[in-house]
Parts: C-alpha cells; structure tokens; sequence
C-alpha cells in the first residue's frame, strides 16, 4: 500500500485522556479510534493487526481439534434465566423489543452454547468435541478504561469443550494450556505472562488466567520467585507458601489478564439437562471447559509488551506490513526521478517476492517526518531509498527493534533478504 493512499493519518499527540501507552499509540498511529468509552472502531492498519491475531489463534484452535462455529450476538432471554445469570450478571447489556420480549447481547455464550449442543449430543459416542468461535462481544464495564485493554465492545473467541468423564476434559484442559502459551509466544508477550491460579468459583477449586505484566494492569498477582508459579491476589490468602514448591517468597505483579480457562464440569449442562447415554446404558450429564482469550485485549497488551520512546515495536507476525519503504529526494531536484523510479521498482519487486509493504511516497513530508511515522507505526523493517544508498546500488535497511542500519544491495533487498 502507498501511504499517500491511507485516509488515516498519525497523530503528534494522543487525546490527553487516554493513560495506557497502548492506547496512546494506537490513537497516535492510526490504528484505532475511539468511538465513545470503551469502544473502539478498527481502522485500516488496526484491522490488518487483529485480522493476523485472529489468524494465529484459529491455528492453534484448528491444531488443538477446535471447531469452529459462529453463534448469535442477540440471544434470548429464557436462556440467560435457564442459568440464573439474567438476573445476576451486572455487565449483561439487555435489550426490549415493543413486543415485550426481551434479548441479551452477548458477553459469553454458555446459554447457547449448550443448547446447541443438546441437540446433536445423544451418546458417548458423540464426545468429545470442542467448538470455538470469534465474535464480537458486549459488557456493560462499569470501569471501561485503558484503551483496548477493558472495552465494553469487543473481539474474543471463546472455545467450548465437552466430554464423558473428568479426565477426558483434563487432559484437554492441559492442551488448551500449552495452546494459549504458543498463541503468546506467537504475539510476542509470552515472556512476560504468567499462568496463574484464580478462583474456580462453586465448579472447581481454581481456575486458570494468563496474566501479562504492565503498568496499565489492574490486577495484582504474587509469583513465587523459587519456582515461577503465580496466584491471582484474590485466593493469596489461602496459600501463605507456595502450593507448588512448599517454600519460596513472592513478589507482586501489575498485571492485565489475557486470557482464561475454567473447568465448568456441569454448571450449564445440568441447568439445560445437557446428558448422554454411556456404554452401559446409563444417562450422565455432559462435562465442559471453557476457554476465553479477547483478541482486541490481545492487541493492546502486544502494544504494552513491545514499544520504545518512538512508538510500536510489533512482533513480525502481528505486523500489519512486513516493511516501510521510504524514498528520500535529494537536494538535487533533477535526481528525484531516478530516487522515485528506484523506490517503486524496489516496491513492486517486494510484493512480487511476497512481503507487504508499506511504501511511504508522499511527497509533502519530509525525511525526518516519514522517520517518525515509520517508528511509530512500528514494521518489523524499514527500506530507504536515497541518493547515497543508490550510489552504491543499495537499499538502507533498518530492523525497527536495532539502532543501527546496514546497506543490502538492491537485488537482495529486492527478494526481501534483508
């Protein structure tokens, strides 16, 4: 894409409301805009970013034996009180028709999860399976905060597993683990996210969060410095050492969750009298997992997880291109043909060699503008074409997370061997 064709445009400032470095950015780049609080609208480069977050978690979703399936944003009433939760979840946002019926939008999807599959699941041979979708989802937060970090309209996928016994769904439930740790590794926060232990609520002893460290966090959670496990600050109390290694001091974490898995067992089968018959003939109630992950959430703790003093540093495959291309004029107007021919020929042989690229070819910015835009926007690279790299029949390479440039020449720039 050529800059000169973007409708958005970066920003010197953020709006001074904005707190989170993430939304800062975000706002500042063009990525995103903020429509009222805790809504967000994704713009072009905002959606190519969680269009690849999408791509990386139906993946590991795919890998893992998820299927995916899409479900309904509005869902009826008698479902939510099936459960009790029409009642009882204060961030349920709920809609009245003139008619008198009444209407959820949807914050999760247990309520019609199982109902759905109530009508293909008959026998022990129908499990296990698992479905997952990624849908846009709605909570009234009272608290919407933070950029993307806490919205009340949002992008998350939500997987659903079912199975005849309690250890069918643990051994699924181990894998869902080691699924969401290569879903961080693949966005670049694994390294600072830590698993931790959080109230199961009445289904199970504990659950599980994924919890990513930063400032803009609004949890806190202790880590066992012996042995790397982490509680959530809610069930801290219970365990004055550590349940893993029996010894080890803790030291707290601002944190942000990015994700959670819970062993539902029978909480919303039995409310819907979700059964199956087993080889002895035998009706039993279905067991579930659940497992969350927003991806609009995903986006912003990238951002909180890799910037520096000039804007976004994005993990190569969240990049929404691989490279910024930038064409320099030269003080000699008479050479500017031969820079601008340069630069475009180098563009259209990088798409060909299957890099996207980001071409900045206005002409009304100067060099150190198109500098600062190509920081902040954050490509894993950025290519500059100039009269002294054209000298020597090179292109100016920069890796956006290096100080220092190097001079490729223009054939292997041109195949993307940077």
């Amino acid at each position: 894409m050529k800059q000169s064709q973007l409708f958005t445009k970066t920003r010197k400032e953020a709006p001074s409301e904005e707190m989170s470095v993430s939304a800062r950015l975000l706002i500042r780049g063009g990525f995103v805009e903020k429509i009222s609080a805790g809504v967000y609208a994704m713009l072009p480069l905002g959606f190519k970013v969680l269009t690849n977050i999408e791509n990386i978690i139906i993946q590991e979703m795919d890998a893992l034996g998820g299927q995916r399936i899409l479900m309904t944003a509005l869902m009826p009433k008698k479902n939510w009180e099936v459960t009790g939760r029409w009642s009882s979840l204060d961030v349920l946002f709920k809609i009245a028709r003139e008619s008198g019926e009444f209407y959820a939008l949807g914050p999760t999807h247990e309520e019609e999860v199982v109902p759905l599959a109530q009508k293909f699941v008959y026998s022990y041979k129908d499990l296990p399976f698992s479905a997952y979708q990624i849908q846009t989802k709605f909570r009234d937060e009272p608290r919407a905060k933070s950029g993307l970090l806490r919205l009340r309209e949002f992008s998350m996928k939500d997987l659903y597993s079912f199975h005849a016994d309690e250890g069918d769904l643990d051994d699924f439930y181990e894998k869902a683990k080691k699924a969401y740790s290569k879903i961080y590794e693949r966005v670049g926060i694994k390294d600072k996210t830590y698993l931790t232990l959080a109230s199961g609520g009445t289904f199970s002893k504990f659950s599980h969060e994924f919890q990513m460290a930063t400032d803009a966090g609004e949890d806190i959670i202790h880590v066992c410095k012996k042995c790397g496990l982490a509680i959530n600050r809610e069930i801290k109390d219970l365990y004055p050492v550590c349940p893993e290694c029996q010894g080890g001091e803790f030291e707290e974490k601002k944190c942000i969750e990015v994700g959670n898995i819970f062993k539902l067992k029978t909480k919303y089968s039995a409310p819907f009298n979700l059964q199956f018959t087993d080889k002895d003939g035998q009706k039993k109630a279905v067991i579930m997992g659940t497992y969350g992950i927003g991806l609009t959430r995903l986006m912003g703790a990238a951002v909180e997880a890799n910037y520096d003093e000039f804007g976004i540093v994005w993990p190569g495959e969240l990049a929404p291109f691989d490279a910024s291309l930038i064409a320099i004029g030269s003080n000699d107007p008479s050479k500017n043909e031969k820079i601008v021919s340069a630069a475009q020929n180098l563009y259209e042989d990088l798409q060909k060699a299957g890099l996207e690229v980001i071409y900045d070819d206005r002409i009304d910015k100067s060099a150190g503008e198109k500098f600062k835009d190509a920081d902040l926007l954050g490509m894993p690279y950025r290519v500059v074409v100039s009269e002294k790299t054209l000298e020597k029949k090179s292109a100016e390479v920069k890796a956006r997370n290096s100080k220092t440039a190097k001079l490729v020449p223009l054939k292997e720039a041109a195949a993307g061997r940077f």
